[in-house]
């Protein structure tokens, strides 16, 4: 995907607030100051508005793009040598894979004492293509749709970098062979030799101080390693929402599965009379 930004542009989105950088407390930092080797920084872009059609009912958001601070100056000290060297052909170059995170304002979040909040793994499989071999897609739509529908709204953090629980789309591409031979969805990704969950909270933690603080939440999830990684990130106020969606024949081993791996899941939830 293309993150570069022409420097006038980027110019006048800065002038404009809709071009900033926070760090891993939320807190807004200067956008041109040099970076410290180490520090987690998020420059963001927004908000953009986003209508949302979710279960035929329509549903107005408000979008940031959100990517870590080195991996954008990375790609715009490579733009700016390409245009000395008159490489405007090399521009592909920039088209680098690169997890922009986004984040979904819903309804009046940001004022509300204690809003709904979702952590969510991007699964083009399950988002996109409407699988059912997991439950990532109604899971997405269900929390967009519980925000819409109550008066606190809610906030989306959808994390781009965390296919196949941080291992790519291409490895889980081979794990989903894995599990169709008798695996379960963890013993596949240590069987390609990458950990059970490689993914890492801490954007996620930094964009929600920045938008909400740490005040009161409720975080839709089943995930006890999610809580602890955003408890320890500095988000002390949260409490748990129970979030099971989407549970079909196709993926029940595989929630049965996460229920063995210490998720937040009961045998009731897992019932066939729960099949959507």
């Amino acid at each position: 995907m293309f993150t570069y930004l022409n420097p006038s542009v980027r110019e006048k989105l800065i002038d404009q607030g809709q071009l900033f950088r926070i760090n891993e407390l939320g807190e807004s930092l200067d956008i041109d100051a040099p970076l410290n080797r180490g520090e987690l920084t998020i420059n963001l872009l927004g908000p953009i508005p986003l209508p949302l059609s979710i279960s035929d009912e329509q549903c107005h958001v408000d979008w940031y793009a959100a990517v870590r601070g080195t991996e954008l100056d990375e790609v715009e000290e490579l733009a700016e040598k390409l245009r000395l060297h008159d490489g405007q052909n090399l521009f592909a170059n920039l088209a680098k894979p690169m997890a922009v995170n986004s984040v979904l304002i819903i309804g009046n979040a940001l004022e509300s004492k204690n809003p709904l909040v979702r952590v969510h793994s991007n699964c083009l499989t399950g988002d996109v293509f409407g699988s059912l071999r997991c439950e990532c897609g109604p899971q997405l739509n269900a929390a967009i749709q519980a925000m819409n529908e109550e008066e606190t709204g809610g906030v989306i953090i959808y994390m781009a970098g965390h296919e196949g629980r941080g291992i790519g789309l291409w490895a889980k591409a081979a794990t989903y062979l894995l599990q169709d031979s008798g695996e379960n969805t963890y013993q596949a990704n240590q069987s390609l030799g990458l950990p059970a969950d490689s993914r890492d909270f801490s954007d996620a933690a930094a964009l929600l101080l920045h938008f909400i603080g740490n005040r009161p939440m409720r975080l839709l999830t089943n995930n006890p390693k999610k809580v602890d990684d955003l408890t320890k990130a500095g988000l002390t106020e949260l409490t748990v929402q129970k979030h099971i969606a989407g549970v079909t024949p196709w993926n029940r081993k595989y929630l049965y599965a996460k229920k063995a791996w210490g998720h937040h899941i009961h045998e009731d939830d897992l019932d066939q009379s729960q099949d959507k």
